[in-house]
Formats: structure tokens, sequence, C-alpha cells
């Protein structure tokens, strides 16, 4: 896939009428919006926009009202804080594609900003129906992408629409793939890749592609009891796939074949039971990853293999984190992801955080501004580190 593709600065949009697709998909209680950083993510694009003159349209999808009109999912708290944050007024649509937006759209004067309905107010939108990607696209002269979280969606408003206009992307999308497209075609080295979180499942392509390109690849957290299980330990009542040892078996063989170092946990925290609620109390020892008893789970990475993946990402040059060491929303048991996050904060490398628990994880624990590049996308940054093709990125114009 090209990871050189156009962004707003190799276009002409003066006077233009610009549709941008961004990410404010953001978490609202009782009508509230909870956490704005999604919208002011945003911001660099449309202040870029509205300062060349462009008139802009901007839309984005909310939650999932899979095609109905569900007013708690309403964009409109979205166009309202967008407003305060840009000081000129973000003009509300009452629909998507409809006589209202058309108009408000038609009326637009340059360097003017407005909003769409939910875009997942349509049938067709998820359908990446031609009919709706038509219309969305009849009101506009110029598609921005700067929806990186929806971009392994092949839906009408992220790549639909690039059917009928020129494309191409925003900032957040050009720095995600940039960085994440540099990272994985030509990275400085060593290459370290820390994947972690509970189902070895999710992760299986990503493991098969990175042992492609890495020159050490980390696996802890629940998926890493597979592994373990395949070297013939016992696992006691960790997390196991049995329908994955055979594939485990072959990867840590390719590892070995390619010459990439494979490290899996030394030693392992463990309790009797799953802590239940997430966060409660729980009784915890840790023990050798090659002993843990029957009746006994493991749930977080031990000391020892704290020290050694820290180790593996402080000698990197560039290091790709995804998924957390354990089950970090208990106290208990985040040491093991605090660990890594840690490590990738206090490193001189390039630091690549795929989105979701990792990054939760990082913001959490106030490392955020000490990784080179957080990812706004989880299944995107995911289906990246597949080499997965994109398909709100593979629609845009390539430089």
């Amino acid at each position: 896939m090209n990871y050189n593709k156009k962004s707003i600065e190799d276009v002409e949009v003066a006077g233009k009428r610009v549709l941008c697709r961004c990410d404010f998909n953001v978490p609202t209680k009782a009508g509230v919006i909870t956490s704005d950083k999604r919208i002011v993510a945003a911001l660099p694009t449309i202040q870029y926009l509205v300062s060349h003159k462009a008139k802009v349209i901007l839309c984005s999808h909310m939650g999932k009202p899979k095609g109905e009109w569900k007013p708690e999912l309403s964009l409109k708290v979205v166009a309202k804080r967008l407003s305060e944050l840009l000081g000129q007024e973000v003009i509300m649509a009452e629909d998507v594609v409809g006589d209202d937006a058309k108009a408000k759209a038609a009326a637009l004067q340059d360097g003017q900003v407005m909003l769409l309905e939910n875009t997942r107010y349509m049938k067709g939108e998820t359908k990446n129906d031609p009919e709706l990607s038509k219309e969305l696209a009849s009101m506009a002269d110029l598609f921005v992408n700067d929806a990186f979280g929806s971009a392994h969606r092949a839906h009408s408003s992220t790549a639909g629409v690039a059917d009928y206009l020129p494309a191409v992307c925003g900032y957040l999308v050009q720095k995600e793939v940039s960085i994440m497209g540099k990272a994985l075609a030509n990275p400085e080295r060593p290459f370290v890749a820390i994947l972690g979180g509970a189902k070895i499942s999710d992760k299986l392509n990503v493991i098969n592609n990175l042992l492609e390109k890495v020159d050490t690849l980390i696996i802890g957290g629940g998926m890493a009891y597979t592994f373990l299980a395949a070297k013939g330990y016992s696992v006691g009542n960790s997390m196991l796939d049995e329908t994955k040892i055979d594939y485990c078996k072959d990867m840590m063989a390719k590892a070995e074949a390619k010459g990439v170092k494979l490290l899996l946990p030394v030693d392992t925290v463990i309790a009797a039971a799953f802590p239940s609620p997430i966060d409660g109390p729980v009784d915890v020892k840790t023990v050798d990853a090659d002993a843990i008893p029957d009746g006994m789970e493991g749930l977080d990475i031990g000391e020892k293999t704290r020290a050694l993946f820290a180790e593996a990402a402080k000698n990197a040059k560039t290091v790709v984190w995804n998924g957390p060491m354990g089950v970090f929303e208990n106290p208990t048991l985040a040491a093991g992801t605090i660990a890594v996050a840690q490590a990738l904060a206090d490193s001189d490398a390039i630091t690549i955080v795929g989105g979701g628990d990792s990054a939760a994880a990082c913001e959490q624990l106030g490392f955020a501004d000490k990784i080179t590049h957080i990812s706004t996308g989880g299944g995107a940054s995911l289906e990246f580190l597949e080499g997965l093709e994109l398909p709100g990125i593979a629609c845009l114009q390539d430089k």
C-alpha cells in the first residue's frame, strides 16, 4: 500500500466546498460530552481549511444508531463544542443529505463551517451505498478524510465519496500514515514490537506480518498463555486457545528461522479467580511461567518479565506497542502494563502506541507526551500492523 498520500496542503481549497470526514464519535453522558479529545484533535485540519477560505462541510458518525434517528446520538452537542473551540459558529444541519443539509451547504460562504447530522442515521452509510456516497459528494468539490479511527471501514463517508470527488487526507490521517507507514516500511533498527491483549485470535495476522519486519517480537497479555502452552508448559486456568497451539508453534519456528527474537513471559502474576468486579480486590502471587499451578490463572506479567521487556524496549530505535500486559483495569494487576508504558516513555526510540487499551493506559498514567505517536484508531492501527489496505486511505490520491 502506498503511504505517500496527498494532503490538504497539496490542493487548492480556497473558495471550494470541502467535505471533511472527522471522527467526532465522542463519549457523552446525559447529553453532555465527557471527553472532547477527538474534537480537539480535528482542529488543525479544520482551522487550515477555514484560514485558507474553504467552505467547510464536516461529517462524522456517532455511536451505532443503525440507520435510525436516535436523538441521543445527534451531533448537535459536537457543533456546540466545536463552535466554542473554533471561536465561530458551526452551522448545524438538520439532516445528512436532505433538503436542509443541501440548502445550508449551497449557502456557505468562504471560511464558514457546517456540520452534517450523524452519517449513521442513514442506512446506506455502513453498507457503502453508492447512492448515499453520490448524494454526499454532490454537496462538495473536494473530499478530505481526517478520521483515521474509521479508515479501516469502507463506508460511504469514509471511502465511498472518493469515487465521486478528488480525495486527500487531513493532518490527523497524514500523521498516522506517515509515522506508522515509515515504521513498517523502513524502520530505524532495532525494531521491537510489543503485543498484548486477551485474545490471540485478534492478533494472528499481526504476529505473522510483524515477524517479517521486526528484530524482536514481545508477547504478553492473555494471548501469551497459548504460546506458553505451545512450549509444553502447564498454564493452569489461564486464558488458552487450544485451537491456536499449532499456530503458536509455527510462529515460534518462523521467528527462529528468520532470526527474530521472540520474547515470552518468564514469570507471571497469578490468582485463584478472575477478579469480580474487574477492579475488585484480588489475592496474587508470582510464579515462573512454566510453573502455573492447576486452578490458578495468570493475569499479569511478573517482575522478571517486566525487566526483560523494558530492557528490549530501551535498546530499540523503533517500538510499536499494541495491547495491555494484563488486566490493567485492576490496580493489583496493572504493574506489567505500567512497566511497558514507562519503558516506552523512558526510551529514546520512535515509540508508537496502537489505539485502544494501550493508548488509554499511556494517557491514564500521564505518559502521553513522552510517546512519539499514540494512534487515534484501535481497529485501524491493528489492521495497519497486519499490513492490510485501509479503504479510507487507499481511496486518497497518491502524491
